[in-house]
């Protein structure tokens, strides 16, 4: 509905749009008289209007809020009102505004075959609305043309609630199968800024957004966006606007929205606050409101969640990397041999394309890969010289050992540590052991530590040798290529032997 200024408090005052369509001006001057001080629910009306069928279907098409429509069915043509009331509905598709059909010729357009075959609310005879009837026919289009606009509101805020709904059901479950901290905080920005109805580009644009946690007394940025995201130097400062914010979130303990801002409080029991910043926030409609108050309580739940899962992960890597690491002591190996086979590991497998959890399954089994040499004697394990056949085939052993140790866990990444233990000494061509594996037929696993075990002990000292130059190691990567090792495996090792070289600096002997 169109606002004017009231001439009492010169607030915009609501008004009801009505249209008269006739090409007899005096038609719309009596009209104007005799409505000039019409009101309906506190609203008086104003009035459009029209002289011919072409020039109101030119207002409706530019005024949606037209909440009744006078008109006259002879104009330019005997049919050009019906022609009108057929744009209404069928081509605006507006079935709100109420069309009230006047004739000055009822014969040229009889009122049954009108009521049947045109979608109107009431069709009158000119000569028969005197002011009385007039008023009738207003107050009674305005209170249908209401009652419909209340009955669509209400559907409308229905829909949008089951949209919301939706959406955070959805947001809740995408973001839940995030096993990352960081990761979920950054999908946590995105989701966010989708219920609080912030346009995609401000997430990008130079503005402020952020996800911390607050480790002590200060913030620690897990993720962000525009002007907080990290870049060569590390993470910018935090603002000491939006410290004051955060402190004042903790401090009240809950989620503060206002002046276009969110700060987003999502407090675990065990492992600290996380919060959220976000800027360019609009307004938020009630039903929103409490969507956010939903979203926010799974989303608590789901840091909380993460920080346990992240405390498992750590406490089980802590305890298969202590292990390969006794392994590896006893055999008089690399000291950092098991965790250089586990980052490389991990980092091969993302190059071939393992998703996140895979991958990560890779890098707790890697360790475990020669966890049977401890069933090996130490006459043929430490010997220091070339060993013969019959030693040979009892150090061959470990591989089934170790995969027996694995073999009945139900739990996936002890499974994958029976993979790795049993084929990291198969080769691609298949004459590798215990069981002739050639090709794809061997596990991901265990072609990818396959190369990453042999890359590294050549590149190592061991009792029985010296370390290669690297030169050498890669010559021997690429001569063996298709035979021993996956050659695609082999191409990404040496596509990125500049991160190769760096995880090797970082876990030196």
């Amino acid at each position: 509905m169109f606002k004017k200024k009231s001439k009492s408090d010169g607030k915009p005052k609501e008004t009801w749009k009505i249209l008269i369509v006739d090409d007899e001006p005096d038609i719309h001057t009596v009209t104007k008289i005799t409505l000039s001080r019409f009101e309906f629910d506190n609203k008086s009306l104003e009035f459009i209007s029209a002289f011919s069928g072409e020039e109101a279907k030119q207002l409706l098409a530019e005024h949606s809020d037209i909440a009744l429509v006078f008109l006259d069915v002879v104009m330019e043509s005997d049919d050009a009102g019906l022609l009108v009331a057929q744009y209404i509905r069928e081509e605006l598709k507006n079935a709100f505004v109420r069309i009230i059909l006047r004739t000055g010729q009822p014969g040229q357009a009889p009122e049954r075959d009108i009521i049947v075959n045109y979608d109107i609310n009431d069709y009158k005879e000119k000569t028969n609305l005197s002011s009385d009837k007039l008023f009738t026919v207003v107050y009674t289009g305005l209170r249908g043309y209401r009652d419909i606009l209340a009955i669509e509101k209400s559907r409308a805020m229905l829909e949008n609630h089951r949209i919301g709904l939706e959406k955070v059901i959805d947001s809740t479950a995408s973001l839940f199968r995030i096993r990352s901290i960081n990761k979920f905080a950054n999908g946590l920005l995105v989701q966010l800024a989708s219920l609080l109805h912030i346009d995609k580009a401000a997430l990008t644009a130079q503005t402020s957004h952020c996800a911390v946690k607050k480790v002590d007394n200060h913030f620690e940025i897990i993720a962000a966006t525009g002007l907080l995201q990290p870049n060569d130097t590390g993470s910018p400062a935090l603002p000491e606007a939006i410290k004051v914010l955060f402190e004042r979130a903790c401090t009240e303990q809950r989620s503060l929205l206002e002046n276009g801002t969110f700060i987003g409080y999502f407090p675990t029991t065990n492992t600290g606050t996380n919060l959220i910043y976000l800027e360019n926030v609009g307004d938020i409609a009630p039903l929103d409101r409490q969507l956010l108050e939903l979203f926010s309580h799974n989303i608590s739940v789901a840091f909380e969640n993460l920080a346990l899962d992240k405390e498992i992960f750590d406490t089980q890597s802590e305890i298969i990397d202590t292990l390969g690491e006794v392994v590896e002591s006893r055999s008089k190996e690399a000291a950092n041999h098991v965790k250089r086979v586990s980052h490389l590991s991990k980092a091969l497998g993302e190059w071939a394309g393992l998703d996140d959890d895979t991958a990560n399954q890779l890098f707790m089994a890697s360790p475990m890969h020669d966890v049977g040499k401890v069933a090996i004697p130490d006459a043929v394990l430490l010997k220091p010289g070339k060993l013969n056949d019959e030693e040979w085939e009892v150090m061959k052993g470990h591989v089934s050992i170790g995969h027996d140790i694995f073999a009945r866990s139900k739990r996936p990444v002890l499974k994958a540590a029976a993979i790795v233990a049993g084929q990291h000494h198969e080769k691609f061509n298949g004459k590798g052991y215990p069981n002739g594996l050639s090709g794809d037929d061997i596990h991901i696993f265990g072609r990818i530590v396959a190369l990453v075990d042999v890359f590294d002990a050549l590149s190592h000292s061991r009792c029985y040798k010296e370390a290669w130059p690297l030169e050498e190691v890669l010559s021997l990567l690429k001569e063996e290529r298709g035979e021993h090792f996956d050659p695609k495996l082999v191409d990404l090792f040496i596509d990125n032997i500049d991160k190769v070289i760096h995880i090797m600096e970082t876990y030196p002997d």
